[in-house]
């Protein structure tokens, strides 16, 4: 439980920084809501000038009305230069930018920056994790670091 407790507090924490941009029903339920595909943005909360979108597949039904529904592994993710970057001095290796429960326990969905040095590009790695069965489902995006002109 020591473990877990972490886990779940930062789908809790996080998550308030994405911002719900749009929602398309996928599947129409005679009984509670809708199975939905729905669209977040996000920026990174260390890096200025980087924002990512990330749509994620919603179930609906009785259960996703009342939040107790597992959603499906299903999502996508892009990630842009938004404005001028400046990296931090020191940036670690591997971070999570944004995590968020998919099921009322053990199931997250959470984005991870590293930095490619060599090649001056962020990358972003979405997973989708449950606790006891590993990663099952990824996307990747990258953003080069290039100059802004206004």
């Amino acid at each position: 439980m020591k473990r877990l407790l972490p886990l779940l507090l930062a789908g809790l924490a996080l998550p308030v920084m994405a911002e719900e941009i749009s929602c398309v029903t996928t599947a129409w339920k005679l009984v509670g809501a809708n199975h939905r595909v729905c669209v977040y943005a996000f920026d990174d909360p260390k890096i200025p000038g980087v924002t990512c979108h990330v749509s994620q597949a919603k179930t609906g039904g009785v259960k996703g009305s009342f939040g107790l529904a597992e959603d499906p592994s299903q999502f996508s993710l892009a990630c842009r230069q938004t404005g001028p970057i400046t990296l931090p001095e020191k940036l670690r290796k591997d971070e999570i930018v944004f995590s968020e429960d998919t099921s009322l326990m053990f199931k997250e969905t959470s984005i991870h920056r590293s930095y490619d040095e060599k090649r001056k590009v962020l990358i972003y790695l979405a997973i989708s994790r449950k606790v006891i069965e590993g990663a099952p489902a990824n996307s990747i995006s990258t953003v080069p670091i290039q100059p802004w002109n206004k």
